[in-house]
């Protein structure tokens, strides 16, 4: 399993690559995304473009991953811009179509790895042709909003319905690595994170981003290594994914009917507070 951390900070970033992180995370999205996420109990990132170069002089080895904002009229200026500053991966979220992933991929030129976000239905029903797509180094599903264009009551319902393994198998059959969603710590989460990871290995997911639980938005690396010991508990999920690969047949099953059961559990009782409210 391979490790993405949000932060554009350099020196926090330099710290998780010797933890164990592969990849650092830089989210320059803001378009559209409060009005979709406003209210609700997730991390909106008010990342500057301007760290990317700052990020990738602090690392060594792990990657530059940019999530850039949804298509628009500063596109390719945005595009630019962030390879230029060393980027080497550029994320497109929410789109909706083919003929997007397609104008990415040619504007980035193969200058930068493409990793589509898979986050709308109109991503999920054209993936067979975008994992077609030359340029496309690999996919990643992004729980929040999808579950959210679907209208579901908890983002983990996706793996509980079938989505999830429905977009994991046909990456697999265009042989296209593919990541899923976020992971918290081990023994967090309203779904914990150990739970998480036993669907991760099961479906042949290779890359996760650590959630907050792993940082507490720490905005300092004084304040990040008070709270947290990375390495350690990067450790416990590299352990606990190794035990996973080596599950029987009986016991992938046994825990795939747990997980879909605590999701599930978790879903009536969204919708039941929401209806009584």
């Amino acid at each position: 399993m391979k490790y993405l951390f949000i932060t554009d900070y350099p020196e926090i970033a330099g710290y998780v690559e010797k933890c164990g992180v592969d990849r650092i995370f830089i989210d320059l999205e803001l378009l559209g995304k409060i009005e979709r996420q406003g209210g609700r109990d997730t991390v909106i990132s008010y990342h500057d473009r301007e760290n990317v170069k700052k990020v990738k002089q602090a690392v060594k080895q792990a990657e530059v991953l940019v999530r850039v904002n949804p298509l628009n009229s500063q596109s390719t200026e945005e595009i630019e811009s962030v390879i230029e500053q060393g980027a080497d991966c550029l994320m497109l979220p929410m789109f909706r179509s083919l003929e997007e992933v397609e104008w990415f991929c040619q504007r980035v030129d193969a200058r930068a790895q493409v990793v589509p976000l898979v986050e709308t239905v109109g991503a999920v029903n054209q993936l067979d042709q975008i994992v077609q797509v030359p340029g496309i180094s690999q996919i990643h599903i992004g729980l929040n909003d999808l579950h959210l264009d679907l209208e579901l009551d908890f983002m983990f319902e996706l793996m509980s319905n079938g989505m999830v393994e429905k977009i994991a198998s046909i990456c697999k059959s265009a042989n296209i690595p593919f990541g899923i969603g976020g992971i918290s710590t081990m023994d967090q989460g309203l779904v914990s994170g150990r739970m998480v990871l036993s669907e991760h290995a099961r479906l042949g997911s290779e890359w996760v981003i650590l959630s907050r639980s792993f940082h507490q938005n720490a905005t300092s690396l004084e304040e990040f290594q008070t709270g947290m010991d990375l390495e350690s508990e990067i450790q416990k999920v590299n352990q606990l994914y190794q035990m996973l690969l080596k599950r029987s047949e009986f016991e992938i099953e046994r825990d795939k009917r747990t997980l879909y059961q605590a999701i599930n559990k978790i879903a009536l009782q969204t919708r039941n507070a929401r209806d009584a409210s």
